[in-house]
């Protein structure tokens, strides 16, 4: 429902309101008056008035009354400053889902911040300074990531998925140099056919957005094979799979759901030393690219870049977004043969990143190596907050608002982006006072900026885990604003 609907009070003549309806050049002189015009430009202004008067018409033609001309020059001011605003607006987490996809995943350090921007103007991209030749884009993260995960080479893409597919690319087309080590004779770079890639059913994984495993293997110009069953693989599975045509051994990490029960897998350095013996690659989805253990935090053991790196595939892939808490793009680390292989790939040029992610990435890097990611990386600033921090924070909220009907409730955060499936974190949330949640909660998403927080138990929640410094007092405001003033809800 639109601004224009008001309660008809009497029956009103549909015609006789639509003459009322101001003319288009009178909306035009009031936002020309107003100086959007100037900031916005006429082709913009012109798409907003009439946006504005055919909702007006069909609200009049529906029976409401045409409200004053001077009332529709406001609306229209109004649409103009939100549409001001652009599309892509900061918003406050208050939701406790650290790695909100949907919030845009990882928020960036005040290094990274300060980095991207600096690089927004002319950099040595791809320049080399002291002999003013040509450089290397690549290698301004690479070496970092090197140290941080003991690979001999590394590369950056805009995304996992995209490190995924070009390593199944690259990988498939060739076989390594040191196949003719392999103690198993099943490789021939001769076999006719499409090229396999061998990986256990039980990780034929789908991620968000409905991106498959099977998907992308089938377009990196390769065959699936599937071996094991769904909870159970052995090493021996993959054994009997093989053919001439196999070049991938394939690991994929569970990053967004569990298998618990009567389960096996084939551990990573077993499927290493079958590629070793065979002659193939092992290509490593790690997904979610954490640095450091996370077991001291409560998430679990989940593996480390530099665990699977050590454990002997040619390639790990995983996120630079997620538990790395740096700018979406996607790693490849591991063996310089492989790396190698995967740079000199045409389709490396359709995933590399931009300068201003080079930037970002890096700065987020030199957090982790200086030791400094709990203190200047938001994600794991977030992870790290203890349950008695984060009460003392909610009861600050509760004491500064001082109304009826708030409550610090004991709640859990989770880690989100697909990451670490079912692990959840203890927090205190503010829980505000019962009554009409969605429309509190589309309030709160009203105001300016932002406040987006979550519904549990018919109550909505603001969990302070996720809300960064300084963001105390738009919290504060938004709250007031939703639930001592309400208006109307957002649509």
């Amino acid at each position: 429902m639109n601004g224009y609907h008001r309660r008809v009070t009497a029956r009103q003549d549909p015609a006789a309101e639509a003459r009322k309806i101001p003319r288009a050049d009178r909306l035009l002189a009031a936002a020309e008056r107003s100086g959007w015009v100037g900031r916005l430009g006429h082709a913009p202004i012109m798409e907003s008035v009439r946006a504005a008067l055919e909702e007006l018409r069909l609200a009049v033609l529906a029976g409401t009354p045409c409200p004053p001309a001077e009332e529709v020059e406001a609306r229209l001011l109004d649409r103009l400053a939100a549409g001001a605003r652009g599309t892509l607006r900061p918003v406050v987490n208050a939701t406790g889902v650290v790695i909100h996809t949907n919030l845009g995943r990882a928020p960036l350090s005040r290094g990274a911040v300060a980095a991207m921007q600096e690089a927004a103007g002319y950099v040595n991209l791809e320049f080399d300074l002291p002999s003013g030749e040509r450089g290397d884009r690549y290698g301004h993260a690479a070496a970092a990531l090197c140290r941080i995960t003991g690979a001999e080479a590394a590369v950056v893409v805009n995304n996992c998925a995209s490190a995924v597919l070009l390593a199944l690319a690259a990988l498939s087309e060739r076989l390594p140099s040191r196949r003719g080590e392999a103690s198993l004779p099943v490789a021939d770079a001769g076999a006719a056919g499409r090229p396999e890639v061998l990986v256990s059913r039980g990780q034929l994984v789908e991620i968000g957005g409905g991106f498959r495993i099977p998907d992308v293997l089938r377009r990196s110009g390769a065959d699936l094979v599937e071996v094991g069953t769904t909870n159970r693989t052995y090493l021996a599975d993959f054994e009997q799979a093989l053919s001439p045509r196999s070049r991938i051994l394939m690991s994929v990490h569970r990053s967004n759901f569990r298998i618990e029960g009567f389960v096996h897998d084939a551990t990573l350095a077993e499927l290493c030393d079958l590629g070793r013996r065979a002659g193939l690659w092992v290509v490593d989805d790690l997904g979610s690219g954490a640095l450091f253990p996370t077991a001291p935090f409560g998430l679990g053991d989940e593996p480390t870049a530099g665990e699977r790196v050590a454990a002997g595939p040619d390639v790990v892939c995983f996120s630079g977004d997620k538990l790395l808490g740096g700018p979406q793009c996607g790693v490849l680390a591991g063996r310089r043969e492989a790396i190698d292989a995967c740079r000199r790939h045409p389709l490396l040029r359709a995933l590399r990143v931009d300068k201003v992610t080079l930037a970002g990435l890096a700065a987020t890097l030199a957090d982790h190596e200086r030791g400094e990611a709990l203190r200047e990386i938001p994600v794991w600033r977030a992870i790290a907050w203890s349950p008695e921090e984060l009460l003392a924070r909610a009861s600050s909220w509760k004491d500064a608002l001082a109304f009826p009907g708030l409550e610090v409730v004991e709640a859990r955060s989770a880690v989100g982006g697909g990451t670490l499936p079912g692990v959840t974190l203890p927090t205190f949330a503010l829980a505000l006072p019962p009554g009409n949640p969605d429309g509190v909660a589309a309030r709160l998403r009203a105001s300016d900026p932002p406040v987006v927080a979550r519904i549990e138990s018919g109550r909505v929640l603001l969990d302070p885990r996720t809300v960064l410094p300084g963001e105390d007092e738009a919290v504060l405001a938004a709250v007031r604003g939703a639930v001592l003033a309400p208006g109307p809800t957002a649509g």
